[in-house]
């Protein structure tokens, strides 16, 4: 592995709960409305520090969408997907924008968000159907 060069953002942010990476400022959230298989998720318009995975195609709630995982360069740890292709019209504003699992993340405040037991098992966009 070579030698790893961070993004360093200024402003309110959200970063990596485990090694404080930054991710992302709190203008590029499109929206606080997703979900995932472990709670809320929130969908930005860009991300950075972040490396990406294999394309696959998912069937998610919202229909057959081609995504990428997305993991942390300070720690490796899987943050959240990115959407390539979303094959439903409807859909086409996610292509390009990230979502980052909001109980991996700190928030702008520096507050953590942790799973709720309740939250396991809610269908989500993350979901395979």
């Amino acid at each position: 592995m070579g030698r790893l060069f961070v993004v360093h953002l200024e402003g309110r942010m959200y970063s990596c709960k485990h090694c404080r990476t930054p991710l992302a400022l709190c203008e590029d959230v499109v929206s606080k409305a997703f979900h995932s298989r472990h709670g809320k998720a929130y969908l930005f318009r860009k991300v950075v520090n972040v490396s990406i995975g294999e394309l696959e195609d998912r069937n998610m709630m919202t229909g057959m969408h081609t995504v990428a995982d997305i993991f942390c360069v300070g720690c490796g740890s899987i943050l959240g997907w990115t959407y390539e292709t979303a094959h439903e019209k409807s859909q086409k504003y996610k292509e390009g924008k990230s979502v980052l699992e909001r109980f991996k993340v700190s928030g702008p405040d520096g507050g953590n968000y942790w799973v709720s037991h309740a939250t396991h098992g809610v269908g989500s966009d993350a979901d395979d159907a």
